[in-house]
């Protein structure tokens, strides 16, 4: 899977590399050179392979020789996207060098392709070069001219002019294509974390079936254990009566054989019960069967969650650390993260990873003692980069006072709250269709605020904290 995300990284970039890219950008930050079989941290920083081992040479902490984070692994993977940006930009550099000898070797005078004399004179009507003889044609009667010179200097300082907006361009075309470039590369971490995510939690899954398969046999085999003894203390006791009843058989038979006085001063009679199976002495095939699958995905509930607002790193801001499983948000030092069009760029926001534009909606989020946060829900509308801004609904808590703010711009009518207690955490209920947005403490059993207005969008859930989870909700099973 990293191989394909890799290889398709590597002709992205191939694409992109049609302007000029400045070399400090495929210039490895150790040996300042042009990068040389470049690899790939998990901070996302790059450098030749030979330069980051040389620098981790006989020292016991692998360390990102730029940002100083410690990775765990001696051999980072292959930057193969960079590998190809570089000798793209080396390919291109060697052409424009080939093309300026070209033109420095000189040109012959340019002639009139119809008298064959020096062009010295330009048309303004026709906005072409002629000779002198051209003045007398029919073609350019009463035409205007001027002199090659003076044309030139005048078009040359248009032409200047109409560069500066594409010089702009372009240099907006370098940034976009760099940005495209740490895309593609965050492509690859993305990837490479998320597989590593996806085979623990299968991980555990599998250690839960296999416990569970294990404890289901070794349930059949106590009872075979139970049974087998049962069966064998039956057939025993069985065979201790067939040995007597054979012995009061031949007692009798030569009791028979007696005179009859001596028959008729011993005569007994002898009965016996017939002898019965055991009942319920097979395996009880059913009880270990029967909805087999079905008990242990009941069973496996008690160790899986589902939480109804997962968090979306792609919209967070750089300065958040997320969990493994996207339920809860951190702060740590600002990281260099793609800039996306989904991320806030200058909003300490992280958005819920699914919009409602429908139904009904219910989420608790985890807030304990922490004096500063934010909740709510913001519409698809809302500007995401600079100055942040559009219609939102949220409360807030600044040092202890809780105030609700609901805005189409940038700021808003605050109400200021007015709550017997600090909540541990705090439920959130949308309705979209009837158009309300309750805040609420579910330990008190207290509502604290609720929104009303006829929502139009797809609605988003954000957060704004240093500290704060999203805690799953409850599991319910109906059976009929």
């Amino acid at each position: 899977m990293a191989s394909t995300s890799s290889h398709g990284s590597s002709r992205l970039l191939t694409y992109l590399l049609t302007s000029s890219l400045p070399e400090e950008d495929c210039s490895c930050p150790v040996c300042r050179d042009i990068f040389k079989d470049p690899v790939v941290l998990s901070c996302s920083h790059s450098f030749c392979n030979d330069c980051l081992l040389e620098w981790w040479r006989d020292k016991e902490i692998k360390e990102c020789p730029l940002c100083k984070e410690i990775h765990s692994t001696g051999h980072p993977p292959r930057n193969l996207a960079l590998k190809n940006l570089c000798e793209a930009f080396i390919q291109e550099r060697h052409q424009r060098a080939s093309k300026r000898q070209r033109t420095s070797s000189g040109s012959e005078d340019h002639l009139c392709g119809l008298h064959a004399e020096k062009l010295q004179l330009f048309c303004l009507e026709c906005q072409q070069p002629v000779c002198e003889l051209c003045l007398h044609s029919e073609n350019h009667s009463d035409h205007c001219f001027r002199p090659i010179c003076d044309a030139a200097l005048e078009h040359k300082e248009e032409v200047r002019e109409s560069l500066k907006p594409l010089h702009e361009k372009l240099e907006v075309f370098n940034e976009v294509k760099i940005k495209m470039y740490r895309t593609a590369e965050h492509i690859g971490i993305q990837a490479r974390h998320t597989e590593r995510q996806i085979e623990e939690q299968f991980n555990k899954l599998h250690q839960f079936l296999l416990y569970e398969e294990e404890a289901s046999i070794a349930a059949l085999r106590e009872e075979e254990q139970q049974k087998s003894q049962m069966m064998k203390e039956k057939i025993e006791g069985l065979n201790r009566d067939i040995l007597t009843l054979s012995n009061n058989i031949s007692a009798i038979e030569e009791e028979l054989r007696a005179e009859h006085i001596s028959f008729l001063q011993n005569y007994t009679l002898l009965t016996l019960q017939d002898p019965q199976l055991v009942p319920g002495a097979l395996i009880d095939v059913a009880k270990h069967l029967g909805n087999l699958t079905f008990r242990v995905w009941y069973k496996m509930k008690d160790i899986v969650s589902y939480t109804p607002v997962i968090l979306d790193p792609n919209t967070a801001f750089p300065a958040y650390t997320m969990s493994d499983d996207l339920t809860s948000v951190g702060w740590r030092e600002w990281k260099l993260l793609p800039d996306n069009p989904e991320r806030f760029d200058h909003l300490a926001v992280v958005l819920g990873s699914k919009g409602f534009n429908s139904g009904t909606h219910s989420w608790t989020v985890e807030v304990e003692d922490t004096s500063c946060w934010t909740l709510g829900v913001l519409a698809e509308s809302y500007r995401r980069k600079g100055e942040a801004g559009g219609p939102h609904w949220r409360i807030d808590v600044r040092e202890g006072e809780y105030t609700a703010c609901s805005s189409s711009s940038s700021s808003g009518p605050v109400t200021v709250l007015s709550l017997k207690r600090n909540p541990q955490r705090i439920r959130v209920q949308l309705d979209w269709d009837e158009g309300t947005l309750s805040f609420s403490d579910p330990d008190a059993d207290a509502h604290i605020h609720t929104f009303t207005h006829a929502f139009t969008e797809m609605l988003f859930p954000f957060v704004w904290s240093r500290v704060l989870k999203m805690l799953p909700g409850t599991i319910s099973l109906w059976l009929w």
